[in-house]
């Protein structure tokens, strides 16, 4: 038998509204919410998985 390593990649989405000057301000405004964990993805903004064989060992 061989061995194979393989990666599982699970996708998360979500649009999220906010009021800002300019496209650049609401990008940063939404990135920081995010790091400051204000906004966290779960199942619910699941969009897909997907399998990658990455090599044999």
């Amino acid at each position: 038998m061989k061995r194979f390593r393989v990666e599982i990649t699970e996708v998360l989405s979500r649009i999220v509204d906010v009021e800002a000057t300019n496209a650049n301000e609401a990008k940063m405004m939404v990135e920081n919410d995010y790091r400051e964990s204000s906004i966290v993805l779960d199942s619910s903004d699941y969009v897909k998985t997907e399998f990658c064989v990455k090599d044999e060992k």
